[in-house]
């Protein structure tokens, strides 16, 4: 446990810790810390507390001083002289013609540093700016782009509500905003009904999306059937804050009402069995069988006689008329005629003959008459 005091500085609303430093802080004191910036002004949040280790990140830098009256005199001449530096730099925008929005200027407490905010669409290209509001404050000059929820956060404004920004009053952080909330809590998806002063969803939308979460998992969901004191319907709508549903109740006569009842008095029903339903689809008839289409006619060739009488086939011309024998040379040997024999059979034999390489006779080819 360490001793610590929340501070909160000019135009925000997170709290920063410091250590006293041995100093009696009351709340609401101001008091002069150094910070990344330099030295600055900030009013202290808390008072003096202890902490947990744990929640603080070491080491924690202590304050300088409590502010004195002179220190808020010069607080105030500060206050003056951001007035005049904001107009000069609009002036200075207008001048260089660059697509940005000018929204604050602050000036450390010790005035070694003066930082510039706005707003732009994309990036901008201020080096020149710079060089020239340096020659007119003679002091080092910072420019800082800043998002629409920082501005809104920044400059502070009523909201929808009628009530101060949320950001500018006591939001320390932002917090990640969905459409999916505004969805569960039934509201209108329409972006002006859900939008804040800085375009985007709503901060506010956050505070209660625990309560519905946790609504939703007790409540049935819409078409449940339920038994009602008035007889049998079907959740027609959820109202998750105050645990109550609007069922569509059948009455005695047969026609169906609007009633809204509380949860404790249903009675949620088992889901119904839903049984197959015969099917609409007429059953699929079979195929009638195609006839097969007639043969396609052989094509006719021409015959050696050059008429359109179809060609014999081979084995009709062997049927018809037997093949010529070969004719066997005078003098063969016994070993030509088995080579022979073997390429007749398709078997393996060597090409030429045994009388020196001499061809063998052809086979004569079977002619059709």
């Amino acid at each position: 446990m360490e001793k610590i005091i929340g501070v909160r500085f000019r135009k925000g609303t997170k709290q920063y810790y410091f250590s006293p430093n041995g100093m009696d802080v009351q709340k609401d004191d101001g008091v002069i810390v150094e910070t990344v910036r330099g030295v600055e002004y900030g009013v202290c949040a808390t008072g003096v507390r202890k902490e947990e280790d744990d929640k603080i990140v070491h080491p924690l830098k202590p304050i300088i001083r409590i502010a004195t009256p002179e220190d808020k005199k010069t607080l105030e001449s500060l206050e003056n002289k951001e007035k005049e530096a904001m107009t000069i730099f609009e002036q200075k925008i207008a001048k260089h013609g660059l697509e940005m929005l000018p929204v604050s200027v602050e000036y450390t407490f010790d005035s070694s540093k003066i930082v510039f905010f706005f707003t732009a669409d994309g990036r901008v290209d201020f080096r020149e700016l710079v060089k020239d509001l340096a020659g007119v404050f003679h002091t080092r000059i910072e420019l800082c782009q800043i998002g629409v929820r920082d501005e809104t956060k920044m400059m502070g404004g009523l909201g929808p509500c009628g009530r101060v920004c949320c950001c500018h009053a006591h939001m320390s952080e932002f917090q990640p905003v969905s459409i999916k909330m505004a969805k569960d809590q039934g509201l209108s998806l329409n972006p002006v009904n859900i939008s804040g002063l800085c375009g985007r969803l709503m901060c506010c939308l956050k505070y209660e999306q625990n309560c519905y979460e946790d609504a939703k998992k007790r409540l049935p969901k819409v078409n449940t059937e339920v038994m009602t004191p008035d007889g049998h319907g079907v959740v027609a709508e959820i109202m998750p804050l105050p645990e109550k549903l609007r069922v569509k109740v059948e009455l005695s006569d047969g026609t169906l009402e609007l009633r809204t009842y509380p949860l404790a008095e249903l009675e949620i029903l088992p889901p119904s069995p839903k049984g197959d339903a015969p099917s609409q689809t007429p059953p699929r008839q079979p195929k009638a069988e195609e006839e097969q289409p007639a043969p396609r006619p052989a094509k006719q060739h021409l015959n050696g006689n050059g008429n359109g009488a179809p060609a014999k086939k081979t084995s009709q011309l062997k049927e018809d008329k037997p093949a010529e024998k070969e004719e066997k040379p005078e003098g063969e040997p016994n070993g030509e005629k088995r080579r022979r024999s073997r390429r007749r059979r398709g078997g393996r034999g060597r090409r030429g003959n045994g009388n020196g390489g001499e061809k063998t006779p052809d086979r004569q080819e079977n002619k059709t008459e």
